[in-house]
């Protein structure tokens, strides 16, 4: 047999499924405020969060705890030039890592814009203004909103971009990354899959964003965002 590059390879396989972990409504907000926190830029504050995280893990299913104080270990580990050095390698410089979760239904498209709208609009449906310098999509982000907010409009952004949170969990986990752990722990506090959203999900998987970048100058233009917080009434 000649040494060829290989023409056509396997289609990825569907990742098993995580199992939802029940929660009450105090203990779901506290895992999303935590990953909220966990999953953002690790700078000085960052670190210096990690024990006040850590005691908040008290009381949660140890499904959940386990995996999150993992993660919070490896972190306080690693230390704080090489934890900033890996999150940028993973998140910045993959597609399919993308914390954004409108990239993974849009990708680099006009379409991107009028995503990024609707979840403006649905901080404001529920009584919210944004205000960040990072894009309305961000999953940090928007599992701060589901913690503070306590609003289904939080829970139906989560479910309608569950099809993005799968994929970086896929990605993340064929990477053997210490994100996989919270992200997959974000995962179980969230409702089962359904078969038409495993389906998307592969697909995605497959196929990846759509990359056409036309028609994207504006997102720069957009004001600075950062935290979410409640309007005055």
């Amino acid at each position: 047999m000649s040494a060829v590059l290989p023409r056509v390879t396997p289609r990825q396989a569907m990742p098993e499924p995580v199992a939802s972990v029940r929660l009450s409504a105090e203990q779901r907000a506290r895992v999303h405020m935590i990953g909220s926190l966990l999953l953002d830029y690790p700078d000085a504050a960052w670190f210096e969060r990690l024990p006040t995280l850590r005691a908040q893990l008290a009381g949660l299913p140890n499904a959940l705890v386990a995996p999150l104080a993992g993660f919070i270990d490896t972190a306080d580990a690693a230390g704080a030039l090489a934890w900033q050095r890996l999150y940028v390698t993973t998140f910045d410089m993959k597609r399919k890592c993308s914390l954004y979760l409108s990239y993974y239904a849009t990708g680099d498209t006009r379409r991107r814009g009028v995503a990024l709208v609707t979840f403006l609009e649905a901080y404001r449906a529920a009584g919210w203004e944004f205000d960040s310098e990072d894009l309305p999509d961000f999953l940090p982000a928007v599992l701060e909103f589901s913690a503070r907010s306590g609003s289904d409009i939080a829970d139906a952004l989560l479910a309608s971009h569950r099809e993005g949170i799968e994929v970086l969990r896929a990605a993340l986990e064929s990477m053997d990354s210490p994100w996989a752990a919270l992200v997959r722990a974000m995962t179980m506090s969230l409702p089962p899959v359904d078969a038409r959203t495993r389906e998307r999900f592969l697909e995605l998987i497959n196929e990846g964003p759509p990359t056409e970048t036309v028609g994207l100058s504006f997102l720069g233009q957009l004001t600075p965002y950062r935290p979410v917080s409640q309007e005055e009434s």
